[in-house]
């Protein structure tokens, strides 16, 4: 993507500037069923799913030492090491199961340890969680895959990043959110820059072929100023990727939020600002704007997906892996089998109990209708490349389009009138001032969200 079609736009931003999902997955997982039959959510992904195509693996590893305030993820806070073991014992059980279900001899192309913390776990802990992967499922061993793992730097030594690449990991995606003390005050999360740097060295000289860094904008006490020094510090460190979340302040939902004073939170305006400035600098340094809130350096296998038409998207954010279903394991977690989505229960002894008693620990899910399915292809290539080929949309799916998007299109004529969008004949195009706005653009094609009323099931496009 040319980076000088990213445009800026501020009235444009507050009139669309809604609730919306981040569509990791459609239909989103507010749609996930707890009264559909877990044996049927299995069997139809079982069969309708390709069994020869590659894997994607995901393990949800939940426990962290400290609560950062912020956070909105599925987490055990304890200092006690020892709940980790039983834990894993869990997951093996777990991973023996479904890779009865799905293993198949399937190559697994990608796989992701997140959290909670990852490197919560003793480094003989992982060696042992990856040996047990490696028993059940077919991983490379030639280095080829996309094999990450998310790390906390308060809790991950430089031994341990050697342990990581030993055992196959490849990328590393580090925490960071802000370097400024006053806002890791706030949000209790104390991290000296220099402890991230040293991660990042190690696993540079260790050969980890991408690293991305997570920042957030929206934290208390951050300001335009502030933040701009973090991102001086963020580029002079040169991740391959970066991440700039948005903070959405929901303490009615997270628990952890409540610790924040909502009088201590950057105004609206300030956030903008902030957004405006990160875009700006990370362009000028080099990044692509791959969407919503990554970037990547133009080298990067993200970027070059973008440029090929091969990015994807998936639970775990963009993606080069379109082919994979993803096996997910651990409390909360999330698979994609063929055309389902399932999700794990969500709390650890409901989620121990499962996996004892019925071979499997699924809470709820949904199995994709063809609206469903036409309706993601059409989203995932709009989040991921900014337009879309009308003409091939409907020979894929033997439909008429301009009939089968009616409403869509015609909610679509604001956006297009107000120059998010253009609308031609047979193409989609989404403007330089619509790419900050794709989702609000996407939610045009979700039927399952009310065009008459906004969601606070959601956080905010910005």
């Amino acid at each position: 993507m040319d980076n000088n079609l990213i445009k800026w736009d501020l009235e444009l931003i507050k009139r669309y500037d809604l609730s919306g999902p981040r569509y990791t997955s459609y239909p989103t997982a507010v749609q996930f069923d707890p009264e559909l039959s877990p044996a049927d959510l299995v069997a139809t992904g079982q069969s309708s799913a390709d069994q020869t195509s590659p894997l994607s693996l995901y393990v949800h590893i939940p426990f962290c030492e400290h609560v950062c305030y912020y956070c909105a993820c599925n987490k055990v806070i304890t200092r006690n090491r020892k709940k980790a073991q039983p834990y894993l014992e869990t997951v093996y059980r777990e991973m023996a199961q479904l890779s009865k279900l799905y293993s198949n001899d399937r190559t697994v192309t990608q796989l992701h340890w997140g959290g909670g913390t990852p490197t919560f776990i003793s480094d003989q802990q992982m060696v042992e969680l990856m040996l047990e992967m490696r028993k059940n499922f077919k991983l490379l061993d030639d280095d080829s895959g996309d094999y990450s793992i998310e790390i906390d730097p308060r809790e991950a030594s430089l031994e341990t990043i050697r342990v990581l690449r030993e055992i196959g990991f490849n990328r590393i995606s580090l925490g960071l959110q802000d370097i400024d003390p006053k806002v890791q005050e706030a949000v209790n999360r104390i991290q000296s820059v220099e402890q991230t740097a040293a991660i990042l060295e190690e696993a540079r000289r260790l050969g980890f072929r991408s690293l991305n860094l997570d920042l957030i904008y929206g934290l208390p006490y951050q300001t335009l100023e502030g933040f701009n020094a973090t991102l001086d510090k963020v580029i002079e460190m040169n991740p391959d990727r970066l991440s700039v979340f948005n903070y959405a302040h929901l303490p009615d939902r997270f628990r952890p939020q409540r610790h924040i004073q909502e009088e201590t939170l950057p105004s609206p305006e300030t956030k903008l600002a902030i957004l405006e400035s990160t875009i700006n600098k990370l362009l000028e340094a080099g990044y692509v704007y791959i969407g919503m809130d990554h970037f990547a350096k133009p080298d990067d296998e993200l970027a070059v997906a973008q440029r090929t038409g091969n990015l994807h998207r998936n639970f775990q954010g963009y993606t080069t892996h379109a082919e994979c279903d993803l096996v997910a394991m651990g409390v909360s977690a999330i698979s994609q089998i063929g055309s389902v989505y399932y999700q794990n229960e969500h709390e650890m002894q409901a989620y121990s109990n499962a996996v004892e008693a019925n071979s499997h620990a699924i809470k709820r899910g949904v199995c994709l209708t063809q609206d469903d399915i036409i309706r993601r292809h059409v989203i995932t290539h709009l989040i991921c490349h900014f337009e879309l080929d009308k003409t091939s949309v409907a020979k894929q799916f033997d439909i008429d389009f301009d009939t089968y998007f009616a409403d869509s299109l015609a909610e679509l004529e604001a956006f297009s009138k107000d120059g998010l969008i253009n609308l031609n004949p047979d193409s989609i195009e989404v403007t330089p001032a619509g790419r900050l706005l794709i989702r609000r653009v996407c939610m045009a094609f979700d039927a399952y969200i009310p065009k008459e009323q906004n969601t606070q099931r959601f956080s905010r496009i910005i």
